[in-house]
């Protein structure tokens, strides 16, 4: 398909779902949402759910088969679709101008420069038009492509599709990968013969998506998702046939698992952790494993093998923003651990990367990013860069014995470049860049801004905008946040935020308390019964732009993801006359009950972040005071879009469908309240790049006919 085909296609995608709303045609009435009150004791607390129906009854069994959803509660959600097509009948031509822009402003494809391993060349590739990659190896010195894995074509005839991780063995012989056809992430492991073609499997229809090779390319090392869809359990299969052996099997709920490797090949590696404390093994080429530190709590850490050495990043003996230490592999116990690089307040090393004669490490300074080289003697070489907001990181395909190091870098005008740094100190060099024909960054401006919080605090904010759009307080804003889970929002390059600049918008990210933006203690400043402090900064942050000329006071859009659903949520309850319009994408915004379901996946997980309301009555009252569901109140709101999918194992779909209806029950405007429900996708919503496209269209057209009204 070519690229006029392409667009023709997602046109009449676009005009199907559309709806037959005009401009000036009398508003759509919304879906009733039936009161069926449940009373709910807990703690010496009553609280009354009037939507809890909405969660059907067999939850746990919808994720993994949305056709099992009750008929009552699916005849609501298409309702609610409808409702919402209809009174944005009219933004169709927004979604199709959008969706063009953004492939313009992309390009056909957004892939990596390929990465020689031993004779090849591996990498993957984007066909024109195509949603889904191919992954493809080449002779290092010349020679055919030979295909390893063709996604769209397994894609094709599937309303939902996504590769959760690929990679060769060490030996060259196989190709695996997990794939995700429902959205629900429940993965399915498969292993191509690449001298044969044979491909092996599924070998489990319940992978969490990570596996790694083993050392000698005998084994695969998978994670398996227990019945509440927690990871709790690594297997190693062999790849040429035989029974599955657990190799760990973790049985606190409260902790995340991971399988993956050390940047040298030689250990299989097992991360175990939650919000306060980690614990790593090691698994080499003989199957035995070690411990590298006991879990302890307060103590964080991660681990490489460099040569005869480990090289550990933690939070230690009180460095909250991280040192590095080092020991013998062959003497691993933290009595033997000494330091390599100190703790220095304010810098926060936040990742490691090992190289045969070199490490590297990534640190951040006040929300900005440096990557530091250093030899075995010692040298240090600081590389930075001129940008007031970008993100830089250690490419993972950086080949362990090469003389430099891959970096890949992005900034909200920047499309993603690879550069290479060389260890002995040469200048860099892009190796590849996705900058489309004709795109032109020099059009664009990013600035760093510092908003004051309401107790003083200055909130990082980065900020895009054409570099002709007047700050004089005439234009709209789009203002994104997250702040949640020490998790940074980095400020990397979006088409869809260029499309919104190439329209005269201001699209701003707000760097909330919550985030890890500055180190740990950015993250404890908002967390569990100081929380409140990210939803005052995001609004003090969109007082800080209007104040300044950066937006119209009447045309403030605001955006969150997931966890920045919340932040979107507690902040409209908090300000709703600060907002023309909130975007909740899959928003986690019925806290208290969620945190109060042992069942749910990531309850158990998130405790030390927000609290456990079955246990602490303190941490139910501070939940139950910012909980967007509970604190929707009598109040002229805005218009609010959310967007959710039946098979989302993270936020339920149920938490935006009771939001909604409990805002449409207590507003006081006009304004409509809106529910979009993708029935065959999860949290990460459609799948494939052109999927991602349509998603972002269709929260952006929102944007845009939310300031018309």
């Amino acid at each position: 398909m070519d690229r006029r085909q392409l667009l023709m296609s997602v046109g009449a995608v676009l005009l199907s779902a559309g709806g037959c709303a005009t401009a000036g045609s009398p508003r759509p009435t919304p879906p009733a949402t039936l009161r069926e009150p449940r009373r709910i004791a807990q703690l010496g607390r009553v609280r009354v759910d009037e939507y809890a129906w909405l969660k059907d009854e067999h939850w746990l069994d919808v994720w993994r088969d949305p056709s099992r959803l009750s008929p009552r509660i699916r005849a609501h959600l298409e309702a609610e679709n409808a409702y919402a097509a209809a009174v944005l009948g009219d933004v169709a031509q927004d979604q199709r101008d959008l969706v063009r822009e953004m492939i313009a402003i992309a390009g056909e494809a957004a892939d990596a420069p390929p990465v020689r391993d031993g004779d090849w060349l591996y990498g993957e590739r984007h066909a024109p038009g195509a949603s889904h990659q191919i992954f493809f190896r080449t002779p290092a010195h010349g020679g055919a492509e030979q295909v390893l894995l063709d996604a769209e074509a397994r894609a094709a005839g599937k309303s939902f599709f996504h590769i959760g991780r690929a990679a060769h063995s060490p030996d060259h012989n196989l190709f695996a990968w997990t794939e995700d056809d429902t959205g629900g992430e429940r993965f399915r492991l498969f292993v191509k013969d690449l001298t044969s073609g044979t491909v092996t499997g599924p070998i489990s229809v319940d992978a969490f998506g990570d596996f790694v090779f083993s050392p000698d390319s005998r084994f695969l090392y998978w994670t398996w998702r227990n019945a509440n869809s927690r990871p709790a359990r690594i297997y190693r299969t062999p790849v040429r046939g035989g029974a599955d052996v657990l190799a760990y099997e973790e049985t606190d709920p409260g902790m995340y698992m991971q399988v993956g490797k050390t940047a040298s090949g030689r250990f299989v590696r097992i991360s175990i952790l939650n919000a306060d404390h980690s614990e790593m093994r090691l698994i080499g080429a003989d199957g035995a494993a070690f411990i590298v530190a006991p879990r302890e709590a307060g103590h964080f850490y991660e681990v490489e093998d460099w040569g005869d050495d480990l090289v550990m990043r933690s939070n230690a003996d009180g460095a909250v923003d991280f040192k590095l230490f080092t020991t013998r592999l062959a003497r691993p116990q933290r009595a033997n651990w000494r330091e390599l690089a100190p703790h220095r307040p304010g810098r926060v090393i936040i990742g490691i990367r090992a190289f045969a004669r070199h490490l590297a490490r990534v640190e951040r300074v006040d929300a900005k990013l440096e990557v530091i080289l250093r030899d075995r003697a010692g040298a240090e070489r600081r590389v930075a860069f001129p940008e007031d907001a970008y993100v830089v990181g250690i490419d993972e395909a950086s080949p362990y014995e090469a003389p430099s190091v891959r970096l890949a870098y992005q900034s909200p005008r920047t499309p993603p470049q690879w550069i290479e740094a060389p260890f002995d100190g040469g200048p860099l060099r892009v190796i590849a860049d996705q900058a489309a024909p004709g795109y032109d960054r020099a059009r664009y401006i990013v600035r760093r801004l510092n908003a004051p919080s309401s107790d003083g605090v200055l909130v990082p904010i980065a900020v895009l905008a054409k570099h002709d759009t007047p700050i004089d307080g005439s234009a709209p804003l789009l203002l994104n946040g997250y702040g949640s889970y020490g998790y940074t929002q980095e400020d990397e390059f979006v088409a869809a935020n260029v499309a919104l600049a190439d329209r005269g918008w201001v699209v701003a990210v707000a760097h909330v308390r919550g985030g890890g933006e500055r180190g740990r203690a950015w993250y404890e400043a908002a967390r569990q019964t100081r929380k409140h402090n990210s939803f005052v900064d995001f609004n003090a942050s969109a007082e800080y732009l209007i104040a300044n000329g950066y937006a119209h006071p009447r045309k403030v859009v605001s955006y969150g993801y997931s966890a920045g659903g919340l932040l979107v949520g507690a902040s409209l309850n908090l300000r709703p006359d600060l907002y023309a319009g909130v975007i909740a994408r899959a928003p986690y915004v019925d806290c208290l009950n969620t945190m109060s379901d042992d069942q749910h996946p990531l309850a158990p997980l998130a405790r030390p972040d927000w609290g456990d309301p079955l246990v602490d009555p303190v941490a139910y009252d501070y939940i139950a005071s910012y909980s967007p569901y509970e604190n929707v109140h009598a109040a002229d709101y805005p218009p609010v879009l959310a967007t959710t999918a039946v098979s989302d194992d993270r936020v339920g779909y149920w938490e935006p469908a009771k939001w909604i209806a409990n805002l449409r029950a207590h507003s006081t405007s006009s304004a409509p309240m809106l529910l979009r429900t993708n029935m065959n996708a999860g949290h990460g919503g459609a799948s494939g790049r052109l999927g991602a496209f349509e998603d972002m269209a269709g929260f952006y057209s929102f944007a845009l006919w939310a300031v018309r009204q």
